[in-house]
């Protein structure tokens, strides 16, 4: 017999690659917040990174499966995989909303991107639309955060700060030492480390590490 989920926590990103700092956040939030599941939700052409070359959804999308397999309450949502762009999160809640109406659904980001959250596409709907925000906990410049209750009002009665390790490091900072050919390994998991190195990814000049350049009309060419 199955039960209905009642506490979904949502991580969103390009995961270019996924990374420790990634699974750390998803697990710590699972366990603070008391979800039943984490959803991963992949984007395949982010609207607030237009121009910039992306790596293809099919090795990203493999890179994700590879680092959440061990764990069963960590799932990829097909959300945005299954929908025209442009992919904006305040409508990727609302058809998670339909799928899950039972659950009280948690968004879960970093401070830089709570504090980017006014310039997101429709920061109010999309924050009526989550019953909370797990934040990872980091020290807080008490002005900004009140400055940005004052841009968004209400914000801070849906943050919660999570208490986790302190984790520096981003996917773009990984995507820059493969290519200058600087130690990674240890910034991500096993298996997608292994990935990274077979299919020679964010390599420069190398054959196979095609990568993809989106636009901020939401189309894509491949590049080399």
């Amino acid at each position: 017999m199955s039960f209905p989920l009642t506490r979904i926590g949502i991580l969103g990103g390009t995961f270019d690659p996924p990374h420790l700092g990634h699974l750390i956040l998803a697990e710590e939030a699972f366990i603070q917040l008391e979800l039943d599941l984490v959803l991963f939700l992949i984007t395949p052409f982010p609207p607030h990174k237009t121009d910039i070359d992306i790596t293809p959804l099919d090795h990203r999308l493999k890179m994700l499966e590879l680092a959440i397999r061990d764990n069963t309450h960590f799932s990829i949502s097909s959300v945005d995989i299954d929908r025209s762009p442009p992919h904006y999160a305040v409508d990727s809640l609302l058809i998670l909303r339909g799928s899950y109406p039972e659950a009280r659904i948690y968004y879960l980001m970093g401070w830089d991107s709570l504090c980017d959250l006014p310039h997101w596409y429709q920061p109010e709907l999309f924050l009526m639309r989550c019953d909370g925000i797990g934040v990872m906990q980091r020290a807080i410049n008490e002005a900004s955060y009140c400055a940005l209750e004052e841009k968004l009002p209400g914000i801070q009665q849906k943050v919660i700060f999570l208490n986790a390790p302190r984790f520096d490091i981003s996917s773009r900072e990984i995507r820059q030492r493969v290519e200058r050919g600087l130690p990674f390994r240890y910034f991500l998991p096993e298996s997608v480390y292994k990935y990274i190195q077979a299919q020679k990814l964010y390599r420069k000049n190398a054959p196979t590490a095609t990568r993809t350049r989106v636009s901020a009309s939401g189309g894509q060419r491949s590049i080399h």
